[in-house]
């Protein structure tokens, strides 16, 4: 467990650095790392040896919920490339896809005057929900693929998927408010 700290995710639950991730064994070694690493077995431990146990399961957490996100695995392996999203920089992006966001924020935004709200928000959340599991598809295929062009075309890709995944929040957030 020493060297917890030095490994990337993947290595940490003994998994190969691929988008493509088997939950199932992801959860099993997390559950593992959980029952070896926990704090809970070092109550009477060195001070030091507690806060190191501290360190090291919120080191486990945070690596399997990065994980077990595809979003957020998808931002994993680009930054595991070097790749930055420069979030607050970088404004371009696809003019086809910023219409779309255009188009579905109109859509949210009429929801509330509509006839069947509710049926309305599950229209547009099944809507986000597809071209969400499409993004993941590519990403499957682009970090198959390993190349500096697949690299870029997957950071535009997980760029996309932030915005669907902030208005799929922003729906779920206006079902709960209508409910």
């Amino acid at each position: 467990m020493e060297s917890i700290f030095s490994r990337n995710y993947f290595e940490l639950f003994g998994l190969p650095v691929s988008f493509e991730v088997d939950l199932n064994t992801l959860s099993e070694h997390y559950r593992e790392l959980q029952r070896v690493s926990h704090p809970d077995k070092f109550a009477n431990a060195t001070d030091q040896e507690r806060r190191l146990a501290v360190q090291q399961a919120a080191q486990i957490n945070e690596a399997f919920r990065v994980l077990k996100d595809p979003l957020e695995r998808g931002k994993y392996l680009l930054a595991l490339q070097g790749i930055n999203l420069d979030e607050e920089t970088d404004t371009s992006m696809d003019p086809q896809f910023l219409m779309q966001q255009m188009e579905l924020r109109e859509s949210l935004e009429a929801v509330r005057d509509a006839q069947d709200p509710l049926g309305k928000l599950a229209g547009l959340l099944q809507e986000i929900e597809k071209a969400m599991s499409d993004m993941i598809s590519d990403l499957s295929v682009l970090f198959a693929n390993a190349n500096d062009e697949a690299y870029t075309k997957a950071r535009d890709t997980v760029r996309k998927m932030q915005f669907m995944h902030k208005l799929r929040n922003e729906i779920e957030e206006l079902e709960e408010e209508l409910i």
